[in-house]
This record gives C-alpha cells, structure tokens and sequence, in this order.
C-alpha cells in the first residue's frame, strides 16, 4: 500500500503504525476507574500487588479504584486512597498525568492517572495488600495488568 501524505509512515516503520495494539473492541461496556503515581521524597511510585483471588490477581498497579456512579474522579481517587491506603488526599493535590483506554474481554477501561506528592497520614495497607515503593527505571521489574503497562514510560520520561 502507497503511502497517502506526507506524514504518511513508510512500510515496515515503528510506532503507531507498526505497534502490536489490539484496537478496542467495539460494544463493551466502559469501566472508569481512578489511579494515581504516589511520589515519595526519593520520587518513588508506590505500587500495591492485586489479591490472588481478584481479577488479574499477583499483578502490581497503581493505587485507585472504581468511579462509583456520580463521583468524580478525583472524589473516587480520595476515597480509594483512605479505604486501601488509610491516607487522606485533597483534589487540588491530585495533577492528572495521562490516561489509558484499553479493551479487557468483558469491559473497556477508562483509566485517568493522577500524581501525587503531598498527603496527610502513613501509607498502610489496610486490606492486606504488599506495597512497594519502586523507582520509575525499576517498574518494569513488576509485572502490572495491561492497562497499566503504557503509563510506564508516561512516568519515565515525566520523572
């Protein structure tokens, strides 16, 4: 196939052309869920590993969770983060980053990253989850559901 325009890529080129994406699949219903980069002083992402007996469980995440019908994002992320984490949060602390968009089997997730540096309380796991504070050249080192693989570098080159 002949490329169309100029900025048309040439066969066989990387990138968006030539990266090995599923597309989303049509007629799923959209599943908005919240997630933030905790920094730490050392500017370490804290991670937390998802229960065995969940949904794509042992895999590493960002901490988060589901927008419950009219919640906000950032009213969603504050109180996921004081239920799991035992923290408080406020919304003008909270920058959004970036955003996945990714087609699970039975959903598509909308998952908005926010960074955060400055809370009230010591991080705790309150369901029993483990908890790492991880550079950003060592998430790759924690195997993380797809959703959250692309915001790696997101964070890499932000950091």
């Amino acid at each position: 196939m002949a490329p169309i325009g100029p900025n048309d890529p040439a066969e066989g080129e990387d990138g968006c052309w030539g990266a090995d994406v599923p597309a989303p699949r049509p007629n799923l219903p959209t599943v908005t869920v919240v997630a933030v980069a905790l920094l730490d002083t050392d500017s370490r992402i804290l991670l937390g590993q998802r229960p065995a007996h969940k949904h794509l469980g042992g895999l590493w995440e960002f901490p988060g969770g589901k927008v419950e019908p009219g919640e906000t994002p950032e009213a969603a992320l504050i109180r996921e983060l004081h239920e799991e984490l035992g923290i408080d949060i406020r919304a003008s602390c909270l920058a959004p980053l970036s955003f996945v968009s990714h087609s699970y089997e039975t959903f598509h997730l909308l998952m908005p990253l926010y960074v955060c540096r400055q809370w009230h309380g010591k991080v705790t796991a309150k369901e029993g989850q483990a908890l790492a504070w991880v550079p950003a050249n060592k998430l790759r080192d924690y195997p993380m559901p797809p959703a959250d693989e692309p915001l790696i570098p997101v964070l890499q080159d932000w950091l």
